[in-house]
């Protein structure tokens, strides 16, 4: 990363952590929302982007997250800093086993077979009412709290999700950096030719899905805690679509791109709501108008500049 990205970085990290003391409650609870979101996000991105799999199920594991916080800690008292890590473990654990799938089909038979899986966990969410609360939902969930300070209020559990969020995309930044991230662009780029040169597709196939899942399953359980009630609706196929949207916005592949599409698609719509009942089909417009001259995200926009400047 040159000097100039570093600054730009650093700029974008104080403005987030200083923006939200100009905000009021709503906004806070915009920017804590966006925070929640990006973790399922570089998760999808790790999948999607890097590893070159196609997922439509990544709200199923947010869901799944969400559902173990809840369950753990209304109905166990478990605190969230022990749920948290059985939330991650968990989601892992079925991403590895949905991954699977991938290793015999891709691109869009890889893509159904995600949306199954997403259509049958919400199925379960919301027909089991023993254990999930079916469309009535869960509520009364706790947020956290520790040492005997507690993030109750919308401001300091903005800045715990925050610091949650940084210390995911550092352990995701190293990890895409190491020998495991160059296996991930091999495997996308070409599988055979990494096959042959000792990559395990196999393997990494797996890994893909399982620590794209963990991340969701960690968003899930700040989600819970976030909005204190949780129901099927939050984590249908939508979520699911809308989050890989917000990966494709921002641009595919690209460490920085689900935080400028997450942003585009969390707050764009807040601030089109003054155009009533047109907000979203404006919102709509502007996707399919970028889809079509930067199909590559947003953040493809510079190195579009430098190849026309090179060329004759």
């Amino acid at each position: 990363m040159n000097r100039t990205r570093r600054a730009i970085l650093v700029v974008a990290l104080m403005v987030g952590a200083l923006l939200p003391l100009f905000l009021k409650s709503y906004g806070i609870y915009l920017l804590t929302l966006l925070c929640v979101y990006l973790m399922p996000a570089f998760g999808l991105n790790l999948i999607v982007g890097y590893a070159g799999q196609m997922s439509i199920g990544q709200g199923a594991f947010y869901g799944i997250g969400a559902y173990i916080a809840a369950l753990l800690m209304t109905k166990a008292g478990i605190p969230f800093w022990l749920v948290l890590p059985v939330a991650a473990t968990s989601c892992f654990t079925i991403g590895l086993a949905l991954g699977f799938p991938a290793l015999r089909v891709q691109h869009h038979y890889l893509a159904f077979a995600t949306l199954g899986f997403n259509v049958l966990v919400y199925l379960v969410m919301r027909n089991e009412e023993q254990l999930t609360g079916g469309t009535f939902g869960m509520s009364n969930i706790p947020r956290p709290s520790l040492f005997g300070y507690s993030f109750d209020g919308a401001l300091p559990f903005f800045y715990l999700t925050y610091v949650s969020l940084l210390a995911l995309g550092c352990v995701l930044w190293w990890l895409l950096r190491s020998p495991w991230g160059r296996a991930f662009a091999a495997l996308r780029d070409n599988p055979i030719r990494a096959e042959s040169t000792g990559v395990n597709i196999t393997a990494y196939t797996l890994l893909a899905f399982a620590i794209g899942a963990a991340c969701a399953g960690i968003g899930g359980a700040y989600l819970a805690a976030l909005v204190n009630f949780i129901e099927p609706g939050q984590f249908g196929v939508s979520v699911s679509l809308t989050m890989l949207l917000a990966v494709i916005v921002g641009g595919s592949g690209r460490f920085f791109g689900p935080v400028l599409g997450s942003a585009i698609v969390i707050l764009l719509p807040e601030w089109l709501r003054f155009l009533q009942d047109w907000y979203l089909t404006l919102f709509g417009f502007a996707v399919i108008v970028m889809m079509i001259f930067l199909p590559g995200g947003l953040l493809s926009f510079a190195d579009r500049l430098k190849t026309r400047r090179r060329a004759p």
